[in-house]
């Protein structure tokens, strides 16, 4: 019995100090940095282009601004789901060596519009239960505010919850960077539209 209570110190303890932990004070601040700065960033380049503008397509199998915006809010949603599906799964941390990429790596990784990726049929524009950009808009704002109210408050051991993504494997903390990145990936290909010879002016 003495040495049972002996022990519960140290269980108590292991328990508060071992590998089960949530991200850090700065690995929170760097995500919620990078989801807000990226909202802002697609906030201002769609910020006052008219009906015509948002629809325009450079070439008939181009996507529109308003397309874009579409695919932007879907991909928010599912990309979360996609991730709180693992937060749910079993922990797995010695598959964390099978990691490959930085966390810098994946954000510069998914804004490379160097190398052009099919989306999935599920996160087509088309899919998009948003009729307006407008609409796309604030559903995907409303999506983003409650994954950074998650991040503020999460306890969540994000490092040892690992996805096998197309990609290859990274962990939950690097799926919502992830998601910001891709943010950002299409906010890039929003400005290529705009950029466009043909853009009504």
């Amino acid at each position: 019995m003495k040495k049972l209570l002996l022990l519960a110190p140290a269980l108590l303890l292991f328990s508060f100090n071992g590998t089960k932990t949530g991200p850090t004070q700065k690995e929170k601040k760097l995500a919620i940095s990078y989801l807000n700065e990226t909202k802002d960033l697609l906030a201002k380049t769609i910020a006052g282009l008219t009906e015509e503008q948002l629809n325009f397509k450079a070439a008939p199998d181009h996507w529109s601004v308003k397309e874009c915006v579409q695919h932007i809010a879907i991909a928010e949603d599912g990309l979360w789901m996609a991730c709180d599906g693992v937060l749910k799964s079993a922990a797995a941390p010695e598959k964390r060596s099978e990691i490959k990429f930085t966390d810098e790596q994946i954000m510069n990784m998914i804004t490379d519009r160097s190398h052009k990726v099919k989306t999935t049929e599920q996160m087509q524009p088309d899919k998009s239960p948003y009729a307006t950009t407008a609409e796309a808009f604030d559903g995907f704002s409303a999506s983003r505010k409650k994954l950074v109210q998650y991040i503020k408050k999460t306890n969540d051991d994000m490092r040892n919850h690992i996805w096998e993504s197309p990609l290859g494997m990274m962990d939950s903390y690097q799926m919502v960077l992830f998601i910001a990145a891709h943010t950002k990936r299409h906010t890039l290909q929003i400005e290529e539209v705009k950029a466009d010879a043909g853009f009504p002016k």
